[in-house]
């Protein structure tokens, strides 16, 4: 008689393989901010054919390195979060210069010069 290679025993449960492996959390956010993640979306809302609202979301979720392979430095240029691009402070402190000088003449007493007005005498005619 032939004897079967494998066995199994009948009372023990067998271990169930998956064909996908899992990843960890931080793998999930490493492919991510590698590759890239774009979210897109429209949101329209119409009465009757009209349209009265329409919300388009665009959404890129990646790392500075990957955004800059694609051409988005946005950050670079914006003077709110590039401070070698933020307004000049020579300008500032002039105009706060300025406030301050009309602050103090507004609040100073003011002092008259007698000012030279030109008088008409009537004369007569002759």
């Amino acid at each position: 008689m032939n004897t079967p290679l494998v066995t199994t025993a009948p009372n023990k449960q067998r271990g169930i393989t998956h064909g996908t492996s899992s990843s960890t959390l931080a793998d999930v956010l490493e492919r991510i901010l590698d590759k890239g993640l774009v979210i897109a979306g429209d949101i329209k809302v119409k009465i009757a054919d009209v349209e009265l609202l329409t919300i388009q979301i665009r959404l890129l979720i990646c790392s500075v390195d990957k955004a800059r392979e694609m051409g988005i430095d946005w950050w670079t240029t914006s003077p709110y979060l590039n401070p070698k691009l933020a307004p000049a402070t020579v300008q500032t402190d002039e105009l706060n210069a300025r406030i301050a000088r009309l602050e103090a003449m507004q609040q100073a007493p003011a002092v008259l010069e007698p000012v030279a007005v030109p008088v008409m005498v009537d004369r007569p005619m002759t």
